[in-house]
């Protein structure tokens, strides 16, 4: 590649919130992180309330089962809470930068065979191509992920630029 290669984005916020959104990413409850503690918590949660409606068929021996089901509900409760906010600080953090996105004048992603800027309203990101780890492109977007990380929809750019970067990104990242 001779010399800078000058892509400029489109910025629809609807194309970005496709990809980031996608497969209940946003969920609290049935997102990728939270969905097998939802259900975990719900069945112990169903549990207990089983064994509190026969607890008067337990007999004293038997009685510690529902204190340990109480128990494992509880731990399964705090753990679903951590995922739920987690989920919720990245659902944050990602309608922050949606938002900026709204607001851009400028974004566009300059690169060469050494470099890899991003400049989104004149806040420029440099890093060389051997920071970045991993890297995926498929039908909708391009994922960078090193030192920082990048998602481009494919529909924010024409297909030759978005074939040039991932042909960029193929040759440059080492994974």
């Amino acid at each position: 590649m001779n010399g800078d290669k000058i892509i400029k984005l489109n910025v629809n916020r609807k194309d970005f919130e496709e990809i980031y959104f996608s497969g209940n990413q946003g969920s609290l409850f049935f997102s990728p992180t939270t969905k097998g503690k939802a259900v975990t918590t719900a069945v112990m949660g169903l549990i207990v309330l089983i064994l509190f409606y026969f607890k008067g068929d337990l007999s004293k021996e038997k009685f510690g089962i529902l204190y340990f089901a109480s128990f494992l509900f509880l731990l399964c409760t705090v753990y679903l809470s951590l995922s739920i906010n987690k989920v919720s600080r990245w659902k944050k953090e990602v309608n922050k930068y949606l938002k900026s996105l709204e607001n851009s004048e400028i974004y566009e992603i300059r690169f060469n065979n050494d470099i890899f800027n991003v400049n989104l309203n004149h806040q420029e990101e440099l890093s060389k191509w051997e920071d970045f780890k991993y890297f995926d492109a498929n039908d909708e977007f391009i994922s960078l992920e090193g030192k920082y990380n990048y998602m481009f929809p494919k529909k924010s750019m024409s297909k030759s630029d978005y074939d040039t970067l991932k042909q960029a990104a193929k040759k440059s990242i080492k994974q």
